[in-house]
C-alpha cells in the first residue's frame, strides 16, 4: 500500500507525522519504507536518522539537436509547451533549465535531428534505520524542476508492504508528481484560517487526481473548528486529531518529536492506520 502524507501548506506537522506513522509501522512488523519526495527541502531523515548506504546520481533527458541534419522546419519549437526549444535565425536553441523532459521534439523532429542526453538533476539516497527503509531525494543546486527527481524516489523499495511518500508543501506540479498513483492520501491540516485555506486546496488536487483521501488535524484545540466545520460540509473524513501540545513542541525542538509521538499518540497513529486501510479498500471495491 502506497501512503502519500501531504499538506496545503507547510508548517502543519505534514513530516512529523509521516516519520511517526512509518516507524508505528515497522514496529508493527509491517515491511515499511518511508519515501522523502520534498525533494528542494528533504528532512524526513533528521526525524529517523537513517543510515545511508547508497547515493546515485539521477538524470533528466534534454534536446540535443544535430545542426548538420536540422532543416529548420520549427516542429521542435511548436510542439515544446514550455518554450524549452525555440528557432533563432532559423535554427533551434535548446534551453536546458526550460525543458520537462517530455520527448516531444525527439518524436517530432521529421529529420532526426534531435537526440536526448542525459542531464543530472540530483542524487537518490536510500538506507535504513533499524527494521524501517529510508529513499530521499536531493535536488542539485540552482535546478529548477524536482519532479523527474520525485519520480526516481517513488520507484525505491518497490517490495515493501507499506510505503509513505512525504510530499512537498503546496499543491503545485512537484507535490502532484509525489501524490500520483497513491493509494490513499492523508492531507494533514491544522484549524487556522490559512490551514483551511489551503486545505481546500489540496482537496481540490486530490478529487482532480481522483485519489481517495481524508484529513488530520493537527495542533486540535489550538485554533477555531472551521477546518471540521468544513470536512463535515464536504463530506470528508477527519481520520484523527492530534491536540494541541507544548510537549510536543518541545520534543520536536529536541529532536525527539518521533519517540514522544509514539508514546503519547500511538493510540491516534494506530486509529490512523486503520482508518486510511479502510479507505483504501473502499476504494478498490
Amino acid at each position: 500500500m502506497v501512503i502519500a502524507i501531504a499538506s496545503g501548506k507547510g508548517g502543519t506537522g505534514k513530516t512529523t507525522l509521516a516519520a511517526s506513522l512509518a516507524v508505528w509501522c515497522a514496529r508493527q512488523g509491517r515491511a515499511t519504507a518511508i519515501l522523502d519526495c520534498d525533494v528542494e527541502e528533504p528532512n524526513a531523515n533528521l526525524f529517523i536518522g537513517a543510515e545511508i548506504k547508497t547515493s546515485e546520481a539521477a538524470h533528466m533527458l534534454i534536446p540535443k539537436v544535430d545542426d548538420d541534419l536540422c532543416t529548420g522546419c520549427g516542429e521542435c519549437e511548436a510542439i515544446c509547451a514550455y518554450s524549452a526549444i525555440v528557432l533563432i535565425k532559423g535554427l533551434p536553441l535548446v534551453l536546458p533549465d526550460m525543458c520537462h523532459s517530455c520527448g516531444g521534439c525527439y518524436l517530432v523532429c521529421p529529420e532526426k535531428a534531435i537526440q536526448e542526453i542525459e542531464k543530472r538533476i540530483g542524487v537518490v539516497e536510500t538506507g535504513a534505520a533499524g527494521e524501517l527503509l529510508y529513499a530521499g531525494g536531493r535536488l542539485d543546486l540552482g535546478e529548477p524542476i524536482s519532479p523527474p527527481l520525485i519520480h526516481e524516489v517513488k520507484k525505491q523499495h518497490p517490495g515493501a508492504d507499506v510505503r509513505i511518500l512525504d510530499c512537498p508543501p503546496g499543491t503545485s506540479c512537484p507535490v502532484v508528481e509525489s501524490v500520483r498513483g497513491s493509494d490513499f492520501l492523508v492531507l494533514v491540516t491544522e484549524p487556522t484560517p490559512f490551514g483551511l485555506h489551503d486545505l481546500k486546496l489540496a482537496v481540490g488536487m486530490a478529487r482532480a487526481l481522483c485519489v481517495p483521501f481524508g484529513v488530520v488535524i493537527n495542533r486540535d484545540g489550538a485554533g477555531t473548528t472551521d477546518v471540521r466545520d468544513y470536512c463535515d460540509s464536504e463530506d470528508i473524513p477527519v481520520l484523527t486529531s492530534i491536540p494541541y501540545s507544548r510537549e510536543v513542541a518541545e520534543a520536536y525542538a529536541r529532536g525527539d518529536a518521533v519517540p514522544h509521538m509514539l508514546d503519547a499518540h500511538g493510540d491516534a497513529l494506530a486509529g490512523l492506520f486503520a482508518a486510511i486501510t479502510r479507505g483504501a479498500c473502499r476504494a478498490e471495491a
